[in-house]
C-alpha cells in the first residue's frame, strides 16, 4: 500500500478526485462552521474560567482552541461564500454561454479594455475555482501556523518557568539562570531566523552561506513549531505562484480583521463600564445574586445583594493561587517543602506523608488562617470591621473565605466597603493595597 502513490492508476483516481473534491469540500466546510460555532461558546467559558483563576496552563490551551476555532470559521466562511459564487457562475454559464462582448455593442475603448481585463467567463471560473482550493488547504495550514508561533511561546514560557522562576540558591541558582538565559537567547534567535525564512518564503533555503547555520536550527525548530505535521502542505503551496499569492494576501486581511475588532463604540465621556466597582460604580462581579451564569465571575470579593436589609453581611473572597504565595512571603515557615499545587491525577499509587507529616500540616493550617485574617482588613465607610475568615465554597463550587460582619448600627442609605492586604514592596516595606471597593446602600424592612 505504501507504493500504490507510484501507481498510474492510483494518480487517475486523484486526478478524478481532484476534480469533483468540490462536493466534499462543501460538505465538510458546512459541518465544520456548525460545529465550530457550537463549539465557540463553551471554549470561550472554559477560557475565562481559567483566566478567572489564573490557571495558566489550562488558559494558554484554551486560548489555542479558541483561536483556532475562529481561523477556521473565517476561512471556511470564505470559501463556502466563495464555493457558492462558483456555482452560480457555472449555472449561468450553462444558461448564457461565454460573454458576447459583441452583442453588448459597447465602443471600441470600452470593448477592448474588458477583454483585456475580464477575458472569457471560462477564465472567472477557473479564477474562482482556484480560489476555491488553494483557500480550503490554507485553512487548516492557517491553523498549523498558529500552533507553531503558539508553541514558540509555550516554549518560552517553559525555559522561563523551569530554569529562572525556582526555589534553587547559591551556585545552582546561578548556574540554573545561566542555562536558561542561554536557551532563552538562542530560542530568540531561532525565531526570527524562521520568522524571515517564512516571510522570504525559504530565502535562508536557497543560499550555500547560509544553509550552513541555519540547516541545525531549521531541525530543531521544525520539531518545536511541529512543521513536520504540516511541511508537504507547506512546500506544494510554495511551488504554485497562484499559493504563494493568496498565502500573501490572506496575512494582511487577518491583520485588518483584529485590527477591527479591537475597536468599540464609546457612549460617554465621564462614565463607562468598568472591571472594578468604585464609589461611582458597581461591578455585578462583587453581589451573589447578580453572579447567575456559568461565566459571572467573582472580582475579588462579593456581598450578598446591592441593598442589604439584615442586621448583619456576608463578605465572600475569592481564592486563587496567587493568596497563598502572598501568605508564603509573610510567613515563610508555611511554605511546605513539597509542594502540592498544580494539575495532579487522581490516581494514587502510593501515600509519602507519614503522621508527624500530617500532625504538622494540621497545626500549620491554624497558622494559615491567622496569617490569612492579619494581612486582609475590611471597613465599611473607612472604619475597620472585626472580622475571622474561614474557608467556604459559593453555590457553583468556588472556593475561598468568607466572614459575617454586624451593620446593625450603620444609617440608612449609600456605604462604601474596602477590602485592604498587606504587601512587601521592592523596597521590602509593608505596606497596605485596596483590593476592592464595593458600593452597598443599607435600609431596613422593620419599619
Amino acid at each position: 500500500m505504501s507504493k500504490d502513490y507510484e501507481n498510474s492508476t492510483f494518480k487517475e483516481l486523484l486526478d478524478k478526485l481532484q476534480q469533483e473534491s468540490w462536493q466534499l469540500e462543501l460538505l465538510i466546510s458546512g459541518f465544520a462552521i456548525f460545529g465550530l460555532f457550537s463549539a465557540t461558546e463553551p471554549i470561550g467559558i472554559k477560557l475565562e474560567i481559567a483566566e478567572h483563576s489564573q490557571h495558566l496552563a489550562e488558559t494558554l490551551i484554551w486560548f489555542a482552541a479558541k483561536i483556532c476555532c475562529w481561523i477556521l470559521i473565517s476561512n471556511l466562511l470564505i470559501h463556502v461564500i466563495l464555493r457558492g459564487l462558483w456555482i452560480g457562475a457555472l449555472g449561468l454559464r450553462y444558461v448564457s454561454g461565454d460573454i458576447d462582448y459583441d452583442v453588448l455593442k459597447y465602443s471600441p475603448k470600452f470593448t477592448k479594455y474588458l477583454q483585456r481585463k475580464i477575458g472569457s467567463f471560462d477564465k472567472y471560473i477557473a479564477t474562482l475555482e482556484d480560489y476555491c482550493s488553494v483557500l480550503f488547504a490554507v485553512s487548516f495550514l492557517f491553523v498549523f501556523y498558529f500552533l507553531a508561533s503558539f508553541a514558540f511561546v509555550v516554549f518560552l514560557l517553559m525555559i522561563a518557568l523551569v530554569f529562572l522562576d525556582n526555589d534553587a540558591s547559591g551556585s545552582v541558582e546561578r548556574i540554573l539562570e545561566i542555562t536558561g538565559i542561554t536557551l532563552i537567547v538562542f530560542t530568540l534567535i531561532g525565531m526570527f531566523l524562521t520568522f524571515v525564512d517564512f516571510i522570504t518564503q525559504g530565502f535562508l533555503k536557497r543560499k550555500k552561506w547560509t544553509t550552513f547555520f541555519y540547516f541545525p536550527i531549521y531541525r530543531i525548530f521544525s520539531i518545536i513549531t511541529l512543521s513536520f505535521l504540516y511541511r508537504p502542505l507547506v512546500y506544494n503551496l510554495l511551488d504554485n505562484k497562484f499559493g504563494k499569492k493568496l498565502s500573501f494576501v490572506l496575512v494582511p486581511v487577518y491583520v485588518l480583521i483584529l485590527y477591527l475588532f479591537t475597536h468599540s463604540y464609546i457612549d460617554s465621556n465621564y462614565i463607562k463600564v468598568d472591571r472594578n466597582s468604585s464609589t461611582y460604580y458597581a461591578n455585578p462581579g462583587n453581589y451573589e445574586d447578580l453572579i447567575v451564569k456559568e461565566n459571572d465571575f467573582i472580582n475579588v470579593a462579593t456581598i450578598p445583594s446591592k441593598v442589604i436589609t439584615d442586621s448583619y453581611m456576608k463578605v465572600f473572597m475569592i481564592f486563587n493561587e496567587n493568596v497563598e504565595e502572598r501568605l508564603f512571603s509573610f510567613n515563610p515557615g508555611l511554605k511546605p517543602k513539597e509542594d502540592r499545587r498544580g494539575l495532579k491525577s487522581e490516581v494514587v499509587f502510593s501515600n509519602n506523608f507519614n503522621g508527624e507529616e500530617l500532625r504538622k500540616r494540621d497545626s500549620l493550617r491554624l497558622v494559615y488562617y491567622k496569617t490569612f485574617n492579619d494581612i486582609h482588613k475590611v471597613s465599611i465607610d473607612g472604619k475597620k470591621q472585626e472580622t475571622t475568615f474561614i474557608t467556604s465554597t459559593t453555590k457553583n463550587k468556588k472556593l475561598g473565605f468568607e466572614t459575617y460582619i454586624n451593620i446593625d448600627t450603620l444609617k440608612e442609605g449609600k456605604h462604601l466597603l474596602k477590602i485592604s492586604r498587606k504587601y512587601i514592596n521592592k523596597k521590602k516595606d509593608t505596606v497596605r493595597n485596596i483590593l476592592v471597593s464595593i458600593p452597598f446602600w443599607k435600609f431596613n424592612t422593620d419599619k
